[in-house]
């Protein structure tokens, strides 16, 4: 019993020993158990610490083009010709309505925001071009003058009566530009010219130009400042064969003339002809 009372301490101080050998071989980390460290994302000195800084993949670039996918290809074609077509026409008009100088016959309206009691639709001006609004004596003189300056002018007399008035003035209806197209065309006449026309434009209203009609002589008759009508040839052949721009325009007044061609002279002579053989008949062929 004392031999074993003796081991027993000894026991305890092997085991011991084996405890602490064996500690450090189990610190070792198994490199299949490693983990890989990833690098937080740096965030601009200049951005707020509250908000998470964006990943790569969420950031838009400023070049980026957002396309919908639920719109076939042949649609959205269509739709940028349509705008380009826009683009293209709508100064084309707007240029016209703009630089028009109203004269008698035409129809404005007058609309003053928020103030029905000032506005007025459907004015037809007058021979006088004087035109009657509310609460101005003798009422306001248009002719020659532009929808802007008209509303330029309102806006001033009105302005002693609302506290900076909204004044608008359009060209409901252009009557008092009006041009004439003579000579050999299908409809000679004088015609109202309620949008920009090219000569080309004009003469398609008038009915085109006949076969005894020469295209290449044709000239308009301009009105100068200082009373001189001026001619400007235009070459209407060369440019329906895409030789020439069509780029000549008509202002209000302008006098378009298609002279006869080689048929004509010779229908002209065939007339001539015919009615000396009639005043033979007639005459018992005294001539």
């Amino acid at each position: 019993m004392k031999r074993n009372n003796w081991l027993a301490p000894i026991a305890l101080i092997l085991v011991l020993a084996v405890l602490v050998i064996s500690v450090p071989g189990q610190t070792q980390t198994d490199p299949q158990k490693t983990r890989q460290r990833t690098t937080a994302p740096t965030q601009d000195k200049n951005q707020d610490p509250k908000k998470p800084t964006p990943k790569a993949a969420d950031r838009l670039e400023p070049d980026d083009t957002a396309k919908p996918t639920d719109v076939p290809d042949e649609t959205q074609a269509n739709r940028m010709e349509q705008i380009s077509e826009e683009a293209a026409v709508v100064p084309y008009y707007n240029n016209f309505f703009n630089t028009y100088r109203l004269g008698p016959e035409d129809v404005i309206s007058v609309v003053v925001f928020n103030q029905d009691r000032y506005s007025r639709s459907g004015i037809i001006i007058p021979p006088s071009g004087r035109v009657s609004l509310a609460l101005i004596p003798g009422g306001v003189f248009v002719n020659g003058k532009t929808v802007e300056e008209v509303a330029e002018i309102v806006k001033k007399r009105y302005d002693e009566y609302i506290i900076d008035p909204q004044v608008t003035v359009s060209l409901d209806k252009a009557s008092s530009y009006r041009y004439s197209v003579m000579g050999d065309v299908g409809q000679p006449g004088i015609r109202l010219m309620s949008h920009r026309l090219t000569v080309t434009e004009a003469l398609a209203e008038a009915g085109g130009v006949l076969q005894t009609g020469n295209k290449s002589k044709i000239v308009v008759l301009r009105r100068q400042s200082n009373g001189m009508l001026a001619s400007i040839p235009v070459n209407v052949s060369a440019i329906y064969k895409g030789k020439a721009a069509d780029n000549t325009f008509l202002v209000p007044g302008d006098q378009i003339v298609v002279p006869g061609n080689t048929l004509k002279k010779v229908q002209t002579i065939m007339g001539l002809a015919q009615m000396a053989t009639f005043a033979r008949v007639f005459t018992g062929g005294i001539f």
